[in-house]
């Protein structure tokens, strides 16, 4: 339930938790819903249920197993803030979280509305990195909400992005990552529309993180824009673990 990641802005991922069921646009060619059907093929018992929501307590403490500081994608497999997922479970997450504090952990849903009606109860701590996606000007919303939580570092991850975005608030914004989508039947990027996004945080001193053209064959597309990579992220500062009170640590 945990491993080493391939995803550029992060190390590892940990799934406290599987399966999702789709509510926006970026959902139709979901990667994680490709994996896990193949990883049901191939047996694995964790993903027994294929995509369907699943919890997975045994995997809850793993975190604090790992002795070595790392940077943790958490629930890259489901989202956290899914209106299936007992807030309890929620909490219990961002206890070991909390507890195993010498990881940086970033978190990310589409489920933003959940996300900040849950937030005044959630042990919010420095090192948990919180973030919405959004697709398109159509979702922005999310952005709102994820202005009106607790999460002391906040970030958006716009991937896949299928639409422009022009006109961005980051106002309380620590990161941006852009991305395109890849795999079958992957749904085109248009440069320009990242390159306005570029160019907005570049005026708002937001750091900014391109992760991949994407395509069918991303490798092959590779993640340069304009001759050079884009791998910035959030100051050391916002990094430094500050645990919550309410964390009891």
């Amino acid at each position: 339930m945990a491993q080493t990641s391939a995803i550029e802005w992060t190390e590892s991922t940990w799934n406290p938790l599987t399966g999702c069921t789709k509510i926006s646009p970026g959902c139709k060619m979901c990667y994680a819903e490709r994996m896990a059907k193949r990883l049901a093929a191939m047996g694995s018992a964790n993903y027994a249920n294929g995509f369907r929501l699943t919890l997975h307590e045994q995997a809850l403490a793993l975190p604090l197993s790992w002795r070595k500081p790392q940077t943790i994608f958490v629930n890259s497999m489901s989202d956290l803030f899914h209106q299936e997922v007992p807030a309890s479970f929620v909490l219990r997450v961002f206890d070991v979280m909390n507890r195993a504090h010498w990881h940086r952990y970033q978190v990310l849903t589409k489920r933003s509305a959940r996300l900040r009606a849950l937030s005044g109860e959630l042990p919010w701590a420095g090192h948990i990195w919180m973030g919405v996606s959004v697709e398109n000007g159509a979702y922005a919303r999310r952005i709102d909400d994820l202005r009106e939580t607790g999460a002391h570092v906040k970030f958006l991850s716009l991937e896949p992005l299928l639409g422009p975005l022009p006109d961005l608030d980051l106002r309380g914004i620590d990161w941006v990552i852009v991305g395109g989508e890849s795999g079958p039947k992957a749904r085109a990027m248009d440069a320009g529309w990242v390159r306005e996004i570029r160019d907005q945080c570049a005026d708002a001193g937001v750091p900014f993180f391109f992760k991949q053209w994407g395509g069918v064959n991303k490798k092959k597309a590779g993640r340069l824009l304009d001759g050079r990579t884009w791998d910035e992220m959030p100051e050391a500062s916002a990094a430094v673990p500050r645990v919550s009170r309410r964390a009891g640590l």
